[in-house]
């Protein structure tokens, strides 16, 4: 780390749960961010502010007026370009020394499976149930740590899955049968939820990186907006989880 580090990162390096190795470890990894919309553009915009070395921004769709709401990573002069690419000016602007990719397309199949295995970390800011299964999938078939959220109307969660920890996966939360989901769309959403919970993830995705993951393990925290609460409820691993359970039925690869 050289001094202009030391100096941009000092209050982080303050931080005995951080220090300059945490510091470190967070200067030389690499995130996947999967969605550049509510939850991915707080969580790019503070992991870039807090010197993760490199971001992979993964989005297929172009910035609508409708977004500006709550993807605050993007501008109204962005209307009409490709999320990525708005999201990278905005990060590199923040921070010139975080290198970012960007992939435009939809990322599935091996060539997900290859991405999740060349980073150290996935935050799944997706916004539908089968992106979320087989991003979560992938990260356990590769051991890679993810940072999964989701929010609408008022509501939010958040978990992680960390091998390290042997820890239940996204798949232990839910089953493959999943029925109509809601959209934000159709349900509304309040703009600053999101970015309760995309905020989030930036803080779980810092502590796993820097070391200082284990109080999350195996945790689902909910947030409720209109009564101002976050409940915190235990989510043991799942032995007949059919993706990190005792007889995993992976797919693909």
């Amino acid at each position: 780390m050289n001094k202009a580090q030391q100096d941009r990162y000092a209050r982080q390096i303050r931080l005995p749960q951080i220090g300059e190795k945490g510091q470190q470890a967070i200067l030389d990894a690499s995130a996947l961010i999967v969605g550049a919309g509510g939850l991915g553009s707080p969580a790019a915009m503070y992991l870039a502010a807090a010197g993760i070395g490199k971001l992979v921004l993964s989005d297929f769709d172009i910035v609508e007026t409708s977004n500006l709401q709550r993807q605050i990573i993007h501008r109204d002069a962005s209307v009409g370009e490709d999320k990525v690419e708005s999201a990278r000016q905005t990060v590199q602007a923040l921070n010139p020394d975080c290198a970012v990719d960007v992939i435009g397309y939809q990322l599935e199949g091996d060539e997900l499976h290859q991405t999740i295995e060349s980073v150290d970390i996935v935050l799944d800011c997706s916004d539908n149930y089968p992106t979320r299964f087989e991003v979560n999938r992938h990260c356990v078939e590769t051991a890679t740590p993810l940072v999964t959220g989701a929010a609408i109307r008022l509501e939010g969660q958040i978990m992680n899955y960390q091998p390290a920890a042997d820890s239940a996966c996204y798949q232990c939360l839910y089953s493959h049968a999943y029925g109509n989901e809601e959209s934000c769309e159709l349900e509304g959403v309040l703009g600053p939820v999101v970015g309760v919970i995309g905020t989030m993830q930036a803080v779980q995705t810092l502590l796993i990186l820097a070391g200082q993951g284990e109080e999350m393990v195996n945790r689902l925290l909910l947030f409720d907006a209109l009564a101002m609460q976050w409940q915190s409820v235990n989510l043991p691993k799942r032995p007949a989880c059919p993706v990190c359970g005792n007889n995993p039925d992976h797919v693909g690869g």
